[in-house]
């Protein structure tokens, strides 16, 4: 499946593809590979979670882990379509413009948008940051609305990192360099209150 929101830009590049076959054919051929790498970069797949818990915000690569925190590096060519770890309820949508460095480096001054999820077992947090090549985040879900777990909530356009903040009461169960697909992977499992001191697994 195709995102949407690519249909009017692939619909224009065929209709380039087209005309450039008759007028210049190299032109044509590299246009066609565009194509293809947008139909990748745009892709939309329908996704499963793994078992009970919270699944993964994005496709990528862990990259830190730090208390009910997990930051996640989405390279150029995973999905980029980011998704809700639980369900609840948006009650905070927050858009900071700001630049395009490298998100693997210093992204603090970065283009971002947090989002704060009411869920049963707390409130959870998460910020979408743009990087060098990205430069667009598109939200699907405003304040108010309800997602479920797994729920497409927004996705970022060629970029580049995600960080989720889980409730008090999960305990992770990723690793920093373990690869996971968002709505798909478990990062993290519900524990009991005598098991909230563990990280990790």
């Amino acid at each position: 499946m195709i995102l949407r929101h690519a249909v009017k830009y692939l619909i224009t590049l065929l209709i380039l593809i087209f005309a450039f076959a008759y007028i210049s054919p190299p032109v044509s051929a590299i246009l066609s590979l565009v194509f293809l790498f947008l139909l990748v970069f745009f892709r939309d797949p329908e996704r499963v979670p793994e078992g009970d818990g919270a699944v993964s915000p994005a496709d990528g690569t862990v990259r830190k882990v730090q208390g009910n925190t997990v930051e996640i590096f989405m390279g150029i060519f995973d999905c980029h379509i980011n998704r809700s770890p639980l369900e609840g309820r948006v009650i905070m949508t927050e858009h900071y413009p700001g630049k395009f460095k490298p998100a693997f480096g210093d992204w603090k001054d970065n283009e971002k948008r947090r989002l704060l999820i009411e869920t049963e077992k707390g409130n959870m947090e998460i910020l979408q940051i743009a990087g060098w090549f990205a430069r667009r985040i598109i939200g699907f879900v405003s304040e108010g609305d309800k997602v479920k777990r797994g729920q497409r909530i927004g996705m970022i356009v060629f970029g580049s990192r995600v960080h989720v903040t889980l409730p008090d009461g999960f305990r992770i169960t990723v690793r920093e360099g373990d690869r996971v697909h968002a709505g798909q992977s478990v990062i993290a499992r519900e524990v009991d209150g005598d098991n909230r001191g563990d990280k990790g697994a």
